[in-house]
């Protein structure tokens, strides 16, 4: 049996221009899978040309990827409606046992209830009693409770009633797996008590290259120095979980507080809109620029070296790539208080956090550390060397390192991937 991974995903492939394709962020991770095993099977979903999305990725056609002759594409059904779940269900069943077959390294990531294919990969291999690992980066059920109040009547009634179930099914899943790989502090802490081989990982794609340089920080800091006006920044979604509404809120209080400050929104969503309106209607429109989305990661990048403050007022549990950005840019991340980015900065530094859901608070320790510039500078030094140790290379350098240090002698008996233990 040769070097094999399997991987079981709810990413999206869509058609791209006449082309199958995968988010750029997926592309750069397989590309960093083969170089460490000979062989991967990545199953994934076809996104059906009736659902709609923001567009807030950048695609990349999978045919352009270098190591393409040794990546093979599994596509799934999207299946998250039940009567779609149950009618593809035996058919992909069948196909996932299959691979399980042929594969040796087995790694599942687990999402909801309906229409998950990695819990039934994971179903799958507990038959064929094939050790597995399983892969998470939010923590799902938390996210719907979370965000309930925004949902139809119909909707908020379902969720009510399949939330326990969800919660029960993914402790079975992951009790019985052989290793626990949990992005970020949030989900380690919530799934780590039922997995027996727990550990925390970081899912970067920022590279050696895109960290912030000395010279940029030193004129980061003397901007600071000379007083010249606070820079904040946030890259993401304009959604409620990313506390979009809230965000605009805090620019406004620091504004009544007498902060000069150039507040950067990169990014759309359903909410940007109403963002808008919020920002005319408080009078700050001049304070705020909307960009929109920007699919190039460079300029996203460039921007955030250039800000003083990444602000964020994230209310689910959930790992965002933003906040390693910002720290890789040398950009302090100060926002609503979570084990996540708490984590980010435990060895190093480089964040200041405030209670989750008030604006007025976050937008009190934005106005200290305005006053305090001194403290400012420093924080911004702390962030900048928090952020050399998330890079791709590293981490999955690392990751492969302990993969090869747990491979048992017998073919297809363990299960691979970790990173970062706690």
């Amino acid at each position: 049996m040769s070097k094999t991974l399997f991987l079981v995903t709810p990413v999206l492939l869509r058609n791209v221009n006449g082309r199958l394709g995968l988010d750029e962020q997926t592309c750069e991770g397989l590309i960093r899978w083969a170089e460490n095993f000979e062989q991967i099977t990545f199953a994934c979903m076809v996104l059906p040309e009736h659902v709609r999305q923001v567009n807030s990725e950048t695609w990349r056609a999978i045919d352009d990827l270098p190591c393409r002759d040794r990546i093979e594409f599994l596509l799934l059904p999207y299946a998250y409606r039940l009567p779609d779940f149950l009618r593809t269900y035996r058919q992909t069943q069948q196909i996932l046992r299959s691979k399980i077959h042929e594969s040796q390294y087995l790694c599942f990531h687990l999402c909801v209830l309906i229409g998950d294919w990695g819990g039934i990969a994971c179903l799958e291999a507990m038959q064929l009693n094939r050790p597995y690992a399983v892969w998470t980066d939010r923590v799902e059920y938390e996210v719907i409770w979370r965000t309930l109040s925004n949902q139809r009547l119909k909707r908020r009634l379902k969720e009510l009633l399949t939330l326990p179930i969800m919660k029960l099914y993914l402790k079975y899943l992951i009790q019985r797996s052989r290793l626990g790989l949990f992005q970020g502090q949030e989900c380690y802490e919530e799934f780590s008590q039922f997995s027996r081989n727990a550990h925390c990982v970081y899912d970067v794609h920022t590279q050696k290259e895109d960290q912030i340089d000395l010279c940029m920080l030193r004129t980061k800091i003397d901007q600071l120095v000379r007083g010249q006006p606070l820079k904040i920044a946030y890259v993401g979604r304009a959604a409620e979980m990313k506390g979009a509404i809230d965000w605009v809120r805090v620019i406004h209080h620091i504004c009544e507080a007498g902060v000069r400050v150039e507040a950067t929104w990169l990014g759309d969503g359903e909410l940007l809109p109403q963002m808008k309106q919020l920002a005319e209607d408080l009078g700050i429109c001049d304070r705020i620029r909307f960009e929109g989305f920007v699919g190039d990661r460079q300029k996203i990048l460039e921007t955030l070296r250039q800000q003083h403050l990444f602000v964020f007022c994230h209310k689910t549990p959930e790992s965002p790539r933003c906040l390693v950005e910002a720290l890789v840019s040398g950009c302090p991340i100060v926002g609503y208080d979570s084990p996540y980015p708490k984590g980010l900065v435990a060895n190093h530094g480089g964040g200041q956090f405030s209670p989750v859901d008030d604006d007025t608070a976050l937008a009190n320790l934005i106005v200290q550390l305005d006053a305090d510039r001194p403290k400012l500078c420093y924080l911004i030094q702390e962030a900048a060397r928090t952020g050399r140790a998330f890079d791709e290379e590293t981490v999955f350098h690392h990751r492969t390192s302990l993969i090869k240090e747990h491979l048992p002698a017998k073919p297809g008996s363990v299960v691979s991937t970790i990173s970062y233990s706690r």
